[in-house]
């Protein structure tokens, strides 16, 4: 039995029709690229970060990364790198496929197996985990969007991220798996970055807050684009910065530069704040593309 979505009707529209809207809708906003993607798929993409907020807040940022997607050759499998939002723990996958508005999602079983033997005990299987984890799920109806196209050909292996694993030991069973079964992969890594205010218990500064929080947010992207996962999470530590799927991204920088991603880029930056003009309880996003 698939997974089934548990933040349709909340951070995304549950119908069909309704969904197909709100993402369009989220290409075209003015803090999004503008427009829907290109028919023509002829850009080399390793992989991707997005943000996994409501589409109302983060979407339009969703977007950018996901025009690269859309615009680059159709992968053999997504790996989709979520957020541990309960804890410390493995990390771990999901053997299951995964039910959205727009379909289902299928995993990729064999690849989810072989990782799992391939990952010197990073990795388990745990579908308690992923039933109330929506990192992952709220990357799906975009992924399903940009290749309506290739519906029937999408697999994935949905893999939360844990901050007890070894980020790096996960980065290369992954590349090590692709390469044993011939798969051409390509990456989304699933974070929202800083989360400042009472709300979220961290105030490191009261005034200025926008371009503080900015700054700080662009200190982390700073390390995403020079491609050093240390150097990303000891900032991460350093500054106590709540990004909360900072192992997600050092998995995500990390199996980049196994793939031998040349370049990281900043595609688009914003807070919630941004859209609600309320920096009191603000949270950063960005959508990363690496080739």
């Amino acid at each position: 039995m698939p997974r089934k979505p548990i933040t349709a009707g909340m951070f995304y529209e549950d119908v069909f029709q309704a969904l197909d809207k709100q993402i369009t809708e989220c290409f075209t906003h003015r803090r999004g690229p503008g427009d829907l993607p290109v028919k023509k798929r002829n850009k080399e993409t390793i992989g991707i970060i997005a943000p996994h907020a409501g589409y109302a807040f983060s979407g339009p940022c969703q977007a950018w990364a996901y025009k690269e997607i859309a615009e680059s050759r159709f992968p053999d499998l997504f790996i989709i790198l979520g957020t541990n939002h309960q804890g410390l723990g493995k990390s771990a996958t999901l053997l299951d496929d995964f039910e959205t508005p727009f379909g289902i999602v299928k995993t990729d079983i064999e690849f989810a197996k072989k990782l799992i033997k391939n990952s010197e005990f990073q990795l388990i299987e745990n579908p308690e985990l992923h039933a109330n984890e929506h990192s992952i799920e709220v990357q799906l109806p975009f992924l399903q969007f940009v290749n309506k196209d290739y519906l029937n050909d999408i697999k994935i292996v949905p893999i939360i991220v844990s901050a007890g694993s070894d980020y790096k030991v996960l980065a290369n069973a992954i590349h090590k798996t692709a390469l044993a079964l011939n798969k051409k992969i390509m990456f989304i890594a699933s974070s929202d970055l800083t989360h400042y205010g009472i709300s979220y218990g961290y105030v490191p500064f009261h005034d200025n807050i926008k371009q503080k929080l900015y700054d700080l947010d662009k200190g982390a992207i700073k390390f995403i684009e020079k491609r050093d996962s240390w150097a990303f999470l000891d900032y991460v530590k350093e500054t106590k910065a709540t990004i909360c799927g900072a192992h997600a991204i050092a998995a995500a920088i990390e199996l980049a530069r196994l793939m031998k991603a040349k370049e990281a880029n900043l595609l688009h930056y914003y807070t919630s704040g941004d859209m609600t003009n309320d920096y009191a309880n603000a949270v950063g996003y960005a959508s990363v593309v690496f080739r």
